[in-house]
């Protein structure tokens, strides 16, 4: 799979950081996803700002020494953490994502590098000290607010439906919005269709190229995190809409034959260059059509719950699905079990009313 458009972005990023970052950022390039080592940059950029907003650094980001991390204090990392929350308003998982970043970065100067006369790069690791904000819901929980939110049983097809074909129809007296249906429909339906059966991550999609698809299984071939790569499979409608799309892939989208990406954008700008389809351009062609759809918060992450919940409803196999969603721990793919088992409890609900009712009327 190729992951260079993401590892171009790494190195700008690393350009901006300290060199002790880039080292630990090529450390890791075996070991973690490349979406994630992209939001490392991220977060690490965020941080060295605020160092120096704050006054603990004097000079430009690239050159923030490592005495400056090794002299922080318990409380003026709590006064960042605090600073995420209520000034950029990141959610507490967010927070989350950020302390876990700069507890591997402290880690590796720490535990990790080594001075030519073998000697760790920091000493003292503040963020050793700090705890993750607790945030754990229990898997029922988690289950009922992801339930009212996905798809279920005639709405997987519905929704494939309505993005193939009742979009445009809709639309049809508005010609802009019409035509551009019309231009993309075989690509967003694929799009759609794919994460419908086979419930891939949104960064596994959007990395995805033309030669990771295997045409004869059925199977695609993903880097899953933590770098793992793994051969998923997806239903033969899938197939049918992706083999629709790739027909008219290359002349639609004025695609050069060098072009490897699988989902591409329409060719805009002076140039008139198609490319690969970012994760936010995904997300919005996803928010889009469930808008339009009448399911506001159907998401692409809600795509992959609605593939895993309508998996086990079908084959009640829980090892099979954590291996299929590329799950660490099968207490993630256990939230499936709590919603399958709140639509069998309608179901039987369902049936003792039609059963009441019949008593009623003999």
């Amino acid at each position: 799979m190729d992951h260079d458009h993401y590892y171009d972005r790494i190195d700008e990023k690393l350009e901006e950081l300290p060199w002790y970052v880039g080292e630990f950022i090529d450390q890791k390039r075996r070991q973690m996803a490349a979406t994630t080592l992209l939001n490392y940059c991220h977060d690490y950029i965020i941080f060295f700002d605020w160092l120096i907003a704050e006054g603990f650094f004097k000079g430009p980001r690239q050159e923030v020494d490592l005495a400056t991390l090794e002299k922080l204090t318990l409380k003026q990392i709590e006064s960042f953490l605090t600073h995420l929350e209520t000034r950029l308003h990141n959610s507490k998982p967010t927070v989350n994502r950020k302390i876990s970043s700069l507890k591997s970065l402290f880690h590796y100067l720490q535990n990790i590098a080594e001075t030519p006369e073998l000697e760790p790069y920091i000493y003292r690791n503040i963020m050793a000290k700090i705890s993750f904000n607790p945030v754990k819901e229990d898997i029922e929980t988690v289950a009922n607010r992801i339930e009212g939110k996905i798809l279920h049983d005639d709405e997987y097809e519905q929704f494939r439906q309505f993005v193939a074909f009742d979009y445009g129809k809709r639309y049809i007296n508005n010609k802009k919005r019409y035509n551009f249906h019309l231009k993309n429909r075989e690509r967003d339906t694929a799009l759609i269709s794919l994460m419908l059966g086979s419930g891939l991550r949104l960064s596994e999609v959007s990395s995805l190229d033309l030669d990771d698809i295997d045409y004869k299984k059925h199977s695609i071939h993903v880097t899953r995190k933590g770098g793992k790569e793994q051969f998923v499979y997806f239903s033969e409608q899938a197939m049918t809409d992706l083999q629709e799309y790739i027909d008219i892939r290359d002349t639609r989208y004025q695609l050069p034959k060098k072009e490897k990406a699988l989902f591409v954008s329409t060719a805009i700008g002076p140039n008139k260059a198609s490319r690969r389809l970012s994760n936010r351009a995904i997300e919005k062609i996803v928010e889009k059509y469930a808008a339009a759809f009448g399911k506001p918060a159907l998401s692409v992450h809600k795509l992959r719950h609605s593939f895993a919940t309508r998996y086990h409803k079908e084959n009640n196999d829980i090892p099979k699905l954590k291996k299929h969603l590329g799950h660490s721990s099968v207490q993630t793919t256990m939230i499936y079990t709590h919603m399958t088992n709140k639509e069998m409890k309608k179901a039987i609900d369902h049936m003792d009313r039609i059963t009441r009712d019949d008593l009623d009327q003999d």
